[in-house]
This record gives C-alpha cells, sequence and structure tokens, in this order.
C-alpha cells in the first residue's frame, strides 16, 4: 500500500457527504506550481489514487502553475467553495495568524526531524484554525531546506549589504533585513521579471525553486543554508464533513501499522520530493554554471552568517 493511502479514507469521506453515491463527484483543485514541481507531481500520484480507491466515483481536476488561481488566493477560493481543494503555501497568511510563519522562521526548524516535530506541535493548531474557518488539512508537504542565490560569492555578512533580495514571507523579509539586503517580497513567478528589471539581484529560497525560477540565468553561486524547513498544505473544503469520527475511522483503516509517519514525510513528500530535491536541484543549478559554496565549507558559513544577525 503506498504511504498516501492513510489520506484517501478522509478525501473519499468528504466526497461522499458531498454529493450522492450514484453519480461521480468532481472536485476542482488549484496550485501555483508547475508540473515540474515536486509538490505538483505528488498532487498528481495523489488524484490518481483517490480516482483508483473510489472507483472512478471521484474525480479530481488539477489546475497548476496559477493557471486558475494565483497561489496567495487559493485558500480564499477553498474557503469560499470557489474550488473544493488546493494546495496552500502556509508562510503566505502571516498577517492572519503567526502560527503560519513560525516555521518559516530562521533556525526555528532547522532539520527534516525538526520540522517534523514542529508539524505535530502545530497541528491541533492549524485544525482547529482551518475547521473554524470551514476547511480541513488532508496533508502537510515539507520544503526543502533553504539557501542564498547571488552574483557574487558570500564570506561574511558584509556581502549581503545593500544588495537587492527577493524573499516570500514576512519571517524572511525580516531576515533579510536584518542581514543588510534590501528585501522584497515577491511570487516565484515574477522572479525571472524581477531579475530582468533590476528590481532583485539575488534569491533566498530552495533548490526546487531556483529550478522552477533557472536562477542560474541570472545568478552565479549557491549557497546552501539549511535554517529553514517550512511547509505546504493540501486543504479542502470542509462544510460537508461534519463527521469527524468517521473520517478519522477511514484513515484508520488505510493506514498500514508498520508504516512510519516520518518515512512518509521524507519519502511521500520528498519522492521526488524535498530532501532529495535539495540534492537534485543542488546538481541541477551545479550543471547549469551555478557553484555551489557548500562544497568548500559554504554550508557552515552561510549558517554562521545568519546567525551574526540573529
Amino acid at each position: 500500500m503506498r504511504v498516501i493511502s492513510k489520506l484517501l479514507g478522509a478525501t473519499l469521506a468528504l466526497a461522499a457527504l458531498a454529493g450522492p453515491a450514484s453519480a461521480a463527484t468532481e472536485w476542482v483543485m488549484a496550485t501555483g506550481y508547475p508540473d515540474s514541481n515536486f509538490f505538483t507531481k505528488n498532487i498528481k500520484m495523489f488524484i490518481d489514487e483517490v480516482e483508483k480507491k473510489s472507483g472512478g466515483d471521484l474525480k479530481i481536476t488539477l489546475h497548476s502553475n496559477d493557471t486558475l488561481i494565483k497561489h496567495d488566493n487559493i485558500k480564499r477560493a477553498v474557503q469560499a467553495g470557489q474550488i473544493q481543494i488546493g494546495e496552500v503555501r502556509l508562510g503566505v497568511y502571516g498577517n492572519e495568524d503567526p502560527m503560519y510563519i513560525l516555521s518559516g522562521v530562521p533556525f526555528v526548524a532547522s532539520t527534516y526531524d525538526e520540522a517534523w516535530t514542529l508539524k505535530d506541535e502545530q497541528k491541533p493548531y492549524f485544525d482547529k484554525l482551518f475547521s473554524k474557518n470551514g476547511m480541513r488539512v488532508l496533508y502537510y508537504g515539507p520544503w526543502p531546506g533553504q539557501g542564498f542565490y547571488t552574483k557574487t560569492p558570500v564570506a561574511t555578512v558584509d556581502d549581503f549589504k545593500g544588495k537587492k533580495l527577493r524573499i516570500y514571507s514576512t519571517a524572511t523579509q525580516k531576515m533579510g533585513e536584518m542581514l543588510g539586503f534590501q528585501a522584497t517580497i515577491l511570487p516565484f513567478a515574477e522572479v525571472p521579471q524581477a531579475f530582468s528589471t533590476g528590481l532583485i539581484e539575488a534569491l533566498f529560497t530552495s533548490p526546487q525553486t531556483g529550478i522552477d525560477v533557472q536562477a542560474w540565468d541570472n545568478t552565479k553561486y549557491f549557497t546552501m543554508a539549511g535554517a529553514i524547513y517550512s511547509k505546504n498544505a493540501v486543504i479542502v473544503n470542509g462544510r460537508n464533513g461534519r463527521r469527524e469520527a468517521r473520517l478519522g475511522d477511514e484513515r484508520g483503516h488505510h493506514r498500514r501499522a508498520d508504516e512510519d509517519p516520518r518515512r512518509q514525510w521524507h519519502d511521500r513528500a520528498g519522492r521526488p520530493g524535498a530532501d532529495h530535491r535539495e540534492d537534485e536541484g543542488n546538481r541541477e543549478g551545479h550543471g547549469r554554471g551555478l557553484e555551489e559554496a557548500r562544497q568548500s565549507g559554504g554550508h557552515r558559513r552561510a549558517r554562521r552568517v545568519l546567525r551574526e544577525a540573529e
């Protein structure tokens, strides 16, 4: 049984409550990432398994790469019932509740194991928060660790001063400013144009996003820092999902007793996934001409540079 099977019971139970059994239920799903992104690949596997397990009674149509709804607006669309299911980046919503950006604060969770522990601690809070707003979280997926894409090598914090940095959240914006950057929050889809117009000259992001935006076209060095292992969530409109006990039972029936949940975090969210994507992203960038500072102690140096700003 695939690791994702434990999620299918909840999904199918929600679908059963949403419509009559005699007719196929059709859901619309949105994500902001391109088809090459590992998050999108995992979603497609999830959709295939949902359709198989439901015998075709539940069909999910995926709209990727911001083609239906802009990524930052997906949570609102699910809540309003405009779409039934979507993937969100939790750090986008820090202005609504600081819990959304906790995993995006540097060194709060700087490894996958720490990110798993933080996810477990946050889960009851998120369950209540999303339920209050008519939604449910089906599962979480971790991002790879983060690093700096720059045009010049990074040796000390002074190398950052005055440079224009693209970041993606209020937490990383504060980090960038403390390090001396001129930090600007931008969606990843706007990064290539921002480079071409001179709005930015550096990135702090994951190897996966570096691939998505072809960072090698505009930068020469990648310095892996780790520091942040934030997460995405796949959410559903939960207005028809009031039978919590049934959903919990269904999840249990679809989970093997010998499945290690930490392996699910690493393997299912990461094959092709987060920890694998760190290495793949670094290899891809290196093949495109990026110099990986980690090979010469840059990883330790980048972590030290970040801590200089604390």
